[in-house]
């Protein structure tokens, strides 16, 4: 019987893998094209990415479905593919799966906002989360992972959703910013507020990703890990993108620096430490390095 990730957190720090954007392009995805085609395009490469972070010491790999709900498929015109690509990003994952490790189902935002902000209901937001929590559930994931949240609002209206078409553990991770008053969600949700709403909601694990960069990231978990026992999840972004002159994105913070943060960002209360944005297969195997 294969242990829950859940028992194995108890145990020791669990390693996700890193940015699955970053890679595509490296292969050729291009700016504005919709990552999840690859999933039946490009299969061989979803897989080779897959397993390079296995390779390089990964517990957990995330289904390349960040953007595969239906309200962001939208904007694609492969509203229609939904269940097709998240079911087969959970495939692609499920069928390079060592022994003893993890398949967390990406579930991203929607990237529009709730009324009276946007044109969007609650109950839209959660039936969108819903079908894309039951095609993942069915491509065999073990966990979900409702992730880069910028609005408790959505968050809430993800978890609902999911919790309707699946058993699994569901996870979450908001997305801060540092502002001169503390660490806020770009819809102004404190960590407090996030943390109290999340654990009434029975998540199981929490944390955050994406934005801030490690130093960052390890006075976010610090201050988390004054709020909450639950474990927490800690996936920074090499700092800040910038666009080259060749048009190339590249990142601020690099490998020693980003890697440098990782023992206190552990001291700090982190269970679950994996990258963001920037990041790659040679940042989670260093990552691993230092934490073995």
């Amino acid at each position: 019987m294969e242990k829950s990730i859940l028992d194995i957190i108890k145990k020791r720090v669990i390693i996700i893998d890193g940015g699955m954007g970053t890679e595509l392009i490296k292969y050729g995805l291009n700016k504005g094209s919709c990552p999840e085609t690859w999933n039946i395009e490009n299969k061989k490469i979803v897989k080779r990415i897959h397993k390079s972070y296995f390779e390089a010491g990964a517990d957990v790999i995330l289904t390349n479905s960040f953007g595969g709900n239906r309200i962001r498929l939208l904007s694609h015109g492969l509203e229609d593919k939904m269940y097709e690509l998240n079911f087969t990003a959970a495939k692609i994952a499920k069928e390079i799966k060592p022994e003893g490790k993890f398949i967390g189902g990406s579930m991203g935002p929607t990237g529009k906002f709730l009324k009276p902000n946007g044109e969007f209901t609650e109950e839209e937001f959660e039936a969108a989360y819903a079908e894309q929590a039951k095609a993942l559930t069915d491509g065999k994931v073990d966990f979900l992972l409702i992730e880069t949240q910028y609005d408790l609002q959505e968050a809430l209206c993800a978890l609902n959703g999911a919790k309707k078409s699946s058993n699994l553990p569901i996870f979450v991770t908001m997305t801060f910013n540092r502002t001169p008053r503390g660490f806020f969600t770009i819809m102004g949700n404190s960590v407090s507020q996030c943390i109290k709403e999340l654990e009434r909601q029975n998540v199981p694990v929490l944390g955050t990703n994406c934005t801030l960069d490690s130093s960052d990231m390890v006075d976010l978990i610090k201050i988390m890990r004054q709020t909450t026992t639950l474990p927490l999840i800690a996936q920074a972004n090499a700092g800040k993108p910038k666009i080259s002159d060749d048009d190339q994105v590249t990142y601020s913070q690099g490998i020693e620096d980003y890697v440098s943060y990782i023992p206190q960002m552990i001291n700090n209360g982190a269970n679950l430490i994996g990258g963001c944005c920037g990041t790659n297969p040679e940042y989670i195997r260093r990552i691993v390095e230092i934490i073995r």
